[in-house]
């Protein structure tokens, strides 16, 4: 396995509600596996998926819907390092490189956090900052980065 190869391909998304855009809330979510840890949904790009695929697919599995519009996308990869305590679980990856999509929930979607396998136990839409505030340390970076493209592109 080469250099490139210990970050796990994923996609991730900031959520939108259907009310984008003349109110700019974010769709938050607090993970059930650690105590006040909120994230934007996101995961892993299977073998031979393309990006857009995924996308669609781990907004099904984690949210229960896949009924949005994609407003932007981040025009990079972008990485992260995992913690000690979460690497030793994500072996052989050292952390992620991720594929940013600004997505719009569209009237007829429904969200369900309650799916086959839940990530979440619970669900919010806030602010930027609030959301920012609000998630794990190693994710701030990338969240800002993302974050600061969306509001300087003229999106949040």
């Amino acid at each position: 396995m080469n250099k490139k190869d210990l970050y796990r391909p994923n996609v991730a998304m900031i959520i939108v509600s259907n009310n984008y855009p003349q109110k700019k809330e974010i769709f938050i979510a607090q993970r059930n596996d650690l105590t006040d840890i909120w994230q934007f949904p996101q995961g892993g790009i299977d073998e031979g998926e393309e990006v857009h695929e995924a996308l669609f697919r781990e907004l099904e599995e984690e949210i229960g819907t896949d009924k949005v519009k994609i407003v932007a996308e981040y025009p990079e990869w972008i990485s992260y390092d995992f913690p000690p305590k979460i690497a030793k679980k994500m072996k052989p990856y050292k952390g992620q490189k991720q594929k940013y999509f600004l997505v719009k929930l569209k009237k007829s979607a429904k969200i369900d956090i309650n799916t086959a396998h839940p990530e979440f136990s619970d669900y919010k839409f806030v602010g930027v900052e609030e959301a920012l505030n609000l998630s794990a340390s190693f994710k701030q970076a990338v969240y800002e980065t993302v974050i600061n493209h969306f509001k300087n592109e003229g999106y949040l």
